[in-house]
């Protein structure tokens, strides 16, 4: 009885996901041809350290404290996570490539908690997309990169050429929003990051700048 009620656990959150998920498609664009071979998330290529004020929600969990975005080399940026107190909490170095745990509190210390912090944020400081195809709309320049069945679409300001935001979709499946609040094309004010399929969001507001 308890193996079949887990069962129907699983499968129920199987559908849920399934359906839960809207095939992701742009709407009142146009295509245009562009000679641009590849675009770029600025947001992270500066040397400077990038300091925010941090809030998760992971489901029901809120994490809040201070976040530090380190760029260490051409490829890896170091993340690290103290409370609002000046405890640790996690702390990482990440490329597009790869990832090293330095440290990560034991409560934090979950493998399903791990992997949505890798792999958002291998997202979110991925900085070269190769353009697929390139569209326009009133406000924006949106350029499609695609990876095998990843997609991600990249909306950049007409008037000021700054990232708005970028939408990563999965097999036509819109998983995650990035929205971006900038002023300079290498320091984003704010940040939101939104999952579709799951109940997860992450803000990040400014507290330095870089120069």
């Amino acid at each position: 009885m308890r193996r079949l009620l887990l069962q129907n656990s699983v499968y129920s959150l199987i559908f849920l996901l399934l359906v839960s998920c809207k095939t992701y498609k742009l709407t009142d664009v146009k295509s245009v041809s562009n000679p641009e071979k590849t675009v770029e998330n600025l947001y992270f290529s500066s040397n400077e350290d990038y300091v925010y004020k941090c809030q998760m929600d992971i489901y029901k969990n809120h994490v809040s404290g201070i976040l530090i975005i380190k760029k260490i080399n051409e490829t890896m940026h170091r993340v690290a996570m103290t409370s609002d107190f000046g405890n640790k909490l996690i702390d990482f170095e990440i490329s597009e490539n790869d990832f090293k745990l330095n440290y990560v509190l034991p409560d934090l210390d979950k493998k399903i908690v791990i992997n949505f912090l890798k792999n958002d944020f291998q997202k979110l400081l991925k900085q070269k997309y190769s353009v697929t195809e390139s569209f326009q709309n009133g406000n924006s320049k949106i350029y499609l990169s695609k990876i095998d069945k990843k997609s991600y679409y990249l909306f950049f300001n007409k008037e000021n050429g700054l990232l708005r935001q970028i939408i990563y979709t999965k097999n036509n499946k819109e998983k995650i929003d990035f929205t971006f609040d900038a002023k300079k094309h290498i320091f984003a004010d704010s940040l939101n990051l939104q999952h579709k399929d799951f109940n997860i969001n992450i803000k990040l507001f400014q507290i330095t700048e870089t120069k």
